[in-house]
């Protein structure tokens, strides 16, 4: 038991907050350690440990986790709380709104696309059928809960609402999955060896009530191994199957773990969809499908999702610390058009990294706060008059500006509406379904916050690729910035010792997951790719259905009609045959032979290899290859995509040669 009483001098209290740029020496640091471990403290206050049983066993929260790891999560708290004390007076707090019973359901199923069953909607009720028909067992069985919910609220509160019977929903959802226009059985359960062959049409097709055979996860493998993370099925299915194999033996890997396994992406023929490479309209598609399928997924685990709602205040309109992100870009944008990071978070990174990645203590080294307060006001009044002195700015005092800006954002980086969900994830039992939970959140995050997390997270790896010599691994920095993504819009609030731990341990994780794995989380899932391609095609075949009644009403002749349809898809293109097209850059279109080994790759070089035109002067990563129309609205291709493959997957698509927009 510790009887030690610690006194904190003045000294100390300035050397803990950051008023002298340099390193707490090893004597601190442990006495402010030993002060967490035994309890809460206060700075300029004796802390008196008497002699007690200890609050609680920290072995169940902690896992993995030792103390001495969290000790840098400390100190930062610490600096903030110290920082925050010179918060700006014009800052605003957002409120965060308790929804009420049903709310939250209702809520839910509008941004699902079901907004028809409230009568708010002027889309055609067909349309939502055609969107139930696409989701998988478990994805149905999240709607269908929440149906049920508002359903049942609804008539608690004896509400006059015309929302149909959940079981007339479903039951035409199920017609619709048996049989298909042309009479076959359609979304029949695929078996593990064809679904597996790279086949994309094969994903995620399941009927109500039947089982997908999935093989199990396997067990987390040591760092020295490589495990590939599935991304061609349903997570839930997956989840599913885990729990089905997995009765008679526990996974739990919760807690901080250095040695994270080395998941890697498996190779799809038809490429790898990363978040930026699809048009708008099918982003859009994708975003509802995350949306019900990270539910979904935290259903069959049993982790609650609570969705929070920021009530709307009035927040400032200008400036650059404390301004919403929406707001700094629009003003960013009249600067330099098209920027999707805010001017003043990239000049901070850029700042930083002019002072060299390896100087050591790189983040977690605080500059002096009365500088930092002075410097704030200077940015606020002569950033966007261009007359800041940016010589004046030291490179911690650059990395204790960037923190500031992250956790004074008026809704945290991570979003109102999902920053609860991140901080859940420590929740799930196994390292892939906490990256897979976490896969599906960036998805939903709105584009600004999306696009700035990814600017930071790339900063941040940079900064431990260096880690030789500034001493600054993927561990150390994870502890540093988790609580100025996580906890900035929790101070205030009061938590037990048990909680503050675990929040702790949980978000450093996190923290952790979202640097090591950036590449895998901003990838889409190819069973959402599928699942949107399905979709289209439905609409597709609805909108022909629909013209060629059209065309017989207007007494056309249905068979002209048909054989100009035909001869336009045909286009005298010979069978396997592509015709690539660049329309911006060159006149001529190019006819490639398809072969079992051509890579999209190939048919950029062979573009950029022609001796006259625009092609001259490009080079490889100025202008891509895409996959336009058929069950697609457009999509940008990696490299590695093999077009055999991919034509097989959509033979209705034109393929273009162009760069991306900005």
């Amino acid at each position: 038991m510790f009887k030690n009483t610690w006194t904190f001098t003045s000294q100390d209290v300035q050397r803990i907050a950051g008023t002298e740029s340099e390193e707490l020496d090893s004597s601190l640091r442990s006495q402010i350690l030993l002060s967490r471990r035994c309890g809460q403290y206060t700075m300029n206050q004796e802390i008196t440990k008497v002699k007690e049983k200890p609050p609680f066993d920290r072995s169940s929260s902690q896992d993995s986790m030792d103390e001495l790891q969290l000790e840098d999560y400390w100190i930062e708290v610490d600096n903030i709380k110290k920082s925050s004390e010179n918060r700006q007076e014009d800052q605003e707090v957002v409120v965060v709104k308790e929804p009420d019973e049903g709310e939250l359901e209702e809520e839910w199923l509008k941004e699902a696309g079901f907004s028809i069953l409230f009568g708010e909607s002027a889309e055609d009720p067909q349309e939502s059928m055609t969107f139930l028909s696409t989701l998988t067992r478990t994805q149905a069985a999240a709607v269908q809960k929440r149906v049920e919910m508002v359903y049942q609220t609804l008539r608690k509160k004896n509400k006059q609402h015309q929302i149909p019977d959940v079981r007339n929903i479903f039951a035409q959802r199920r017609e619709s999955k048996e049989k298909a226009p042309d009479g076959t059985e359609s979304q029949t359960v695929r078996t593990n060896e064809n679904k597996y062959q790279g086949k994309d049409d094969q994903a995620c097709s399941l009927v109500a009530g039947e089982k997908e055979l999935i093989p199990p996860v396997p067990e987390e493998a040591p760092a020295s191994e490589t495990d590939i993370i599935t991304l061609e099925v349903s997570f839930a299915e997956q989840a599913v199957n885990q729990k089905e194999s997995s009765k008679d033996r526990t996974q739990k890997n919760k807690g901080y773990d250095t040695l994270l396994p080395n998941f890697r992406l498996p190779k799809e023929k038809t490429g790898t969809t990363k978040i930026g490479d699809l048009a708008p309209q099918d982003m859009k598609k994708v975003c509802a499908f995350a949306h019900i399928e990270l539910t979904a997924f935290c259903d069959i685990l049993g982790v609650e999702l609570k969705k929070q709602k920021a009530v709307k205040i009035k927040t400032k309109d200008s400036g650059v610390f404390c301004v919403p992100l929406t707001v700094l870009l629009e003003q960013d944008q009249r600067k330099v058009p098209g920027t999707r990071i805010p001017l003043i978070f990239q000049k901070l990174i850029s700042r930083i990294e002019e002072g060299g990645l390896e100087t050591e203590g790189l983040l977690r080294i605080p500059g002096a706060a009365i500088r930092i307060k002075s410097l704030c006001q200077e940015l606020e009044a002569k950033f966007y008059e261009g007359t800041f002195n940016w010589e004046s700015v030291k490179q911690h005092d650059a990395a204790s500006l960037l923190k500031r800006f992250i956790r004074e954002l008026p809704q945290p980086l991570l979003s109102v509406e999902y920053l609860t969900a991140f901080q859940a994830v420590q929740n799930l039992p196994t390292k892939e379904q906490q990256l897979q939970a976490l896969n599906l959140l960036i998805i939903l995050l709105p584009d600004a916050n999306r696009d700035t997390l990814k600017a930071l997270l790339e900063f941040l790896q940079r900064v431990i690729d260096n880690k030789e010599k500034n001493k600054m691994t993927v561990m150390n920095v994870a502890m540093v910035m988790a609580p100025n993504l996580f906890m900035c819009h929790t101070f205030g609030l009061k938590f037990s010792e048990q909680q503050e731990f675990a929040m702790a341990a949980g978000t450093a994780n996190t923290m952790n997951l979202l640097i090591k794995y950036q590449e895998l989380l901003w990838t889409i899932p190819k069973f959402l790719v599928n699942q949107v391609r399905r979709l289209n095609t439905a609409f597709l075949k609805k909108d022909k259905k629909m013209r060629k009644k059209l065309l017989k009403k207007m007494a056309y002749d249905r068979e002209k009609y048909e054989k100009q349809d035909k001869s336009t898809n045909d286009a005298d293109v010979p069978q396997g045959v592509i015709r690539v097209q660049a329309p911006h850059l060159s006149k001529v279109s190019m006819a490639i032979q398809l072969t079992e080994k051509l890579k999209a790759s190939d048919v950029l070089a062979r573009f950029l290899s022609q001796e006259s035109g625009i092609a001259q002067t490009l080079k490889k990563g100025e202008v891509f290859l895409y996959e336009v129309g058929g069950n697609i609205g457009e999509r940008c291709l990696d490299d590695d995509t093999y077009m055999k493959d991919l034509y097989q997957l959509n033979p209705n698509a034109d393929w273009v040669i162009k760069s991306k927009p900005s």
